[in-house]
């Protein structure tokens, strides 16, 4: 089994920021970047209140400023010299990333993983722009990441038997569950089953049949889980939705995965969710929902 003791994340999102929170807490150096001035800081900030609850709960095994320690801002690329994995967590835009992986290729040793956490992009897209795909497959995090027990492992037509064990063996290393999705289709396992039901919902919403509030209740109460599709949808963000479906409807022409038109016509009015204030539910400013939207 292999074992890491640094990781490169680029993208101080909320994304890119949970899943360095996560490797830090497993006990793994971590450098966060981004190009978007003062998000690295951001971000440290949202990690350090996280921890802080964590810590305040009793879950964590090392104090909370141990963690912090692990995690530092990089202004470029160059500490992917010194990294098992390198790992993007940028938004689902396939230019933006193959850039990325460009970089990837020309700063990173030879035996470092490529990683994207792309929930929809196909791997093999990403991985034609290095001269390794061998070492390159999708490690999906789902959002909250220092919440969520499960990670897709995902290959890609060229990604090497082993490096999908040792993607594995991160998933485990970092105290996640590795889910292997052996190929390489736009969506993977876990997002073609819930964007469906998502979209479904947003479509009875826009012909009147159901309220959102009266959904997500159900969908809590009759299947079991935490949070309805429209709460999990402004968690997300809506156009972090938007992207997904285009991106899995764009590869596929499949119509089960095109955008409804109440879910454009929110992106487009940019009521995104929690991190906007307004998406399906209108926000106060610590985050809490007040009315449907």
């Amino acid at each position: 089994m292999r074992t890491f003791e640094s990781v490169f994340v680029v993208g101080a999102g909320t994304m890119g920021s949970g899943i360095a929170q996560v490797c830090a807490q497993a006990g793994l150096k971590v450098h966060l970047h981004d190009t978007n001035e003062g998000a690295v800081q951001k971000a440290l900030e949202q990690i350090a209140w996280s921890v802080g609850k964590l810590a305040d709960k009793g879950r964590l095994s090392e104090g909370k400023e141990t963690i912090l320690g692990r995690i530092r801002e990089a202004q470029d690329f160059s500490a992917c010299a010194e990294a098992e994995v390198a790992m993007e967590a940028v938004f689902e835009r396939l230019d933006v990333k193959r850039e990325i992986f460009r970089t990837f290729n020309e700063e990173c040793r030879p035996e470092t993983l490529f990683a994207s956490n792309t929930s929809a992009i196909p791997i093999t897209d990403l991985a034609a722009v290095t001269d390794r795909p061998e070492n390159v497959l999708g490690l999906h995090f789902f959002n909250p990441a220092p919440m969520m027990n499960v990670v897709e492992v995902v290959a890609g037509v060229a990604t090497a038997p082993e490096t999908m064990q040792q993607g594995e063996d991160f998933v485990r290393a970092i105290g996640k569950e590795p889910i292997r999705v052996e190929s390489d289709i736009p969506g993977f396992l876990l997002n073609r089953i819930n964007l469906v039901s998502y979209i479904e919902a947003v479509r009875m919403v826009e012909q009147g049949i159901g309220t959102i509030l009266d959904i997500d209740k159900g969908v809590k109460l009759a299947f079991g889980r935490r949070m309805g599709p429209f709460e999990t949808g402004d968690m997300v963000g809506l156009d972090v939705s938007y992207g997904a479906l285009m991106a899995i409807y764009e590869e596929s022409k499949d119509p089960r995965f095109y955008p409804p038109q109440l879910l454009r016509r929110m992106v487009k009015a940019g009521r995104l969710g929690r991190k906007t204030g307004q998406g399906w539910y209108v926000y106060e400013k610590d985050g809490t929902p007040k009315k449907s939207g």
